[in-house]
């Protein structure tokens, strides 16, 4: 299921910071009529606390998930939306709709640490990928975060799994996996069943995908307790058993949420120790932390917003970092509990977000809401052929209205196109094939 602990620490936070005007509004608008009961108002005195998350564990695929999150947005407090609107942004992110989980979540985690920021003529922007891979080459463990609701927090890491597996790296550890798919390494691709909802998301799937392609070792760490520093304890304890007890030389990649790579205390609270801090007292080894949560593109923002003055002053085209045009050192916004900070950049789009292309390795592929043969909403989705109904899609959209169209991002190889309706049915389907540039 979603991760609840990291809805409640980032609505924590959100508290702090979300500008009056976006906490205040309307939630977004659904898209469907509202459910049979009478809704309540966000200001009602009968308003009931809702937990989301135990609604809509019972729903049976995500386009389901998604159409009961926006209609029942409306009848939530202020407070609650502060962590619905991450779950339905969660969700939106899952079925492909990467800029609606930018719009109705912005949640910005850079006001924690208020930093200086770096000046032109002191700094260079460079691939982040490369240089990672260059600060990589004598560290045994490095770790980056995602934004659980933002792919785009994703790129990087799949960029860096053929860099960091040429450095030796031989063990990837991520977040969304669990450890009951037994068969994930032989059958060389995730479904469904292999993890948390965040693995639903095609590039979280395409991740997995190519580390056991590289030939990683693919961990799942994921801890079941309750006690958020029991997790942290227990994720760290997970990762240290499962690589370095019986390989204690081992070098490790691990992808994980937000403040679990951090090696200091603070985002988690005064006192619980994160992961990585507890990995490194495990293992010995400092990890080499990359956060890239900061410095992204979160929608529409004023130019005095901090990532704006650093794309502005930086405008990079691809995840990129600072180095010191002094001595050649990497930025980090907060170097006790990061080494390099990652600078996304902004999205872009035409359709979907431009960084879908991920560096033009993928082709686009238009698609049209004839696919649904009127059956809206519906989710369109691309699977390699070779692969299981229930593999995570390379792609997905979602149709809400007719006479519409998009596109799908996929490289190239051959294709199941399929189209299902709210309650999974299956409403059409077509192949395809994706040639080489050139070919």
């Amino acid at each position: 299921m979603i991760d609840r602990h990291c809805a409640l620490v980032m609505a924590s936070v959100a508290m702090t910071w979300i500008p009056v005007a976006w906490a205040q509004q309307a939630p977004p608008p659904a898209h469907t009529a509202a459910p049979p009961e009478e809704p309540a108002t966000a200001s009602s005195a009968t308003a009931v606390k809702r937990d989301l998350f135990t609604e809509t564990a019972h729903l049976k695929n995500d386009l389901m998930r998604y159409m009961y999150l926006r209609e029942v947005m409306p009848q939530l407090t202020r407070d609650d939306r502060l962590i619905d609107q991450q779950l339905l942004a969660t969700v939106e992110d899952e079925l492909g709709l990467y800029d609606e989980a930018m719009n109705d979540f912005p949640f910005d985690n850079r006001v924690q640490t208020p930093v200086p920021l770096p000046a032109a003529t002191d700094w260079v922007p460079a691939d982040a990928a490369t240089e990672i891979a260059k600060l990589a080459t004598d560290r045994h463990i490095v770790m980056i975060n995602e934004a659980h609701h933002d792919a785009h927090t994703r790129e990087l890491t799949l960029a860096l799994l053929p860099k960091l597996r040429a450095e030796g790296f031989t063990y990837f550890a991520a977040e969304a996996l669990v450890n009951s798919d037994t068969d994930l390494m032989k059958r060389g691709y995730p479904i469904a069943s292999s993890g948390s909802e965040y693995l639903h998301e095609p590039i979280y799937g395409q991740i997995i995908r190519e580390a056991i392609r590289l030939g990683f070792k693919v961990v799942a760490y994921e801890s079941d307790a309750d006690v958020l520093a029991d997790r942290e304890a227990g994720q760290a304890q997970l990762i240290y058993r499962q690589v370095f007890k019986n390989d204690p030389k081992a070098k490790l990649f691990v992808h994980a949420g937000y403040a679990h790579i951090d090696k200091a205390i603070g985002n988690l609270g005064k006192t619980i120790k994160p992961m990585a801090m507890q990995l490194k007292q495990l293992s010995g080894f400092d990890p080499l932390s990359i956060d890239q949560t900061r410095w992204r593109d979160i929608g529409p923002m004023p130019k005095k917003d901090l990532y704006n003055q650093l794309i502005a002053a930086f405008p990079v085209e691809r995840p990129s970092v600072l180095l010191s045009r002094q001595n050649g050192s990497v930025w980090a916004s907060d170097p006790d509990r990061h080494d390099v900070d990652v600078i996304l950049p902004p999205s872009g789009h035409q359709r979907r977000p431009h960084w879908l292309g991920l560096d033009d390795t993928r082709q686009t592929r238009v698609i049209s809401s004839e696919i649904c043969q009127r059956q809206l909403p519906c989710v369109v989705e691309a699977r390699y052929a070779n692969e299981s109904d229930d593999a995570i899609p390379a792609d997905r959209y979602v149709f809400l209205t007719d006479n519409s169209m998009n596109s799908l991002y996929l490289w190239p190889g051959e294709y199941k196109i399929t189209a299902h309706d709210r309650d999974d049915r299956k409403v059409s389907e077509r192949h395809i094939t994706v040639n080489k540039p050139g070919s």
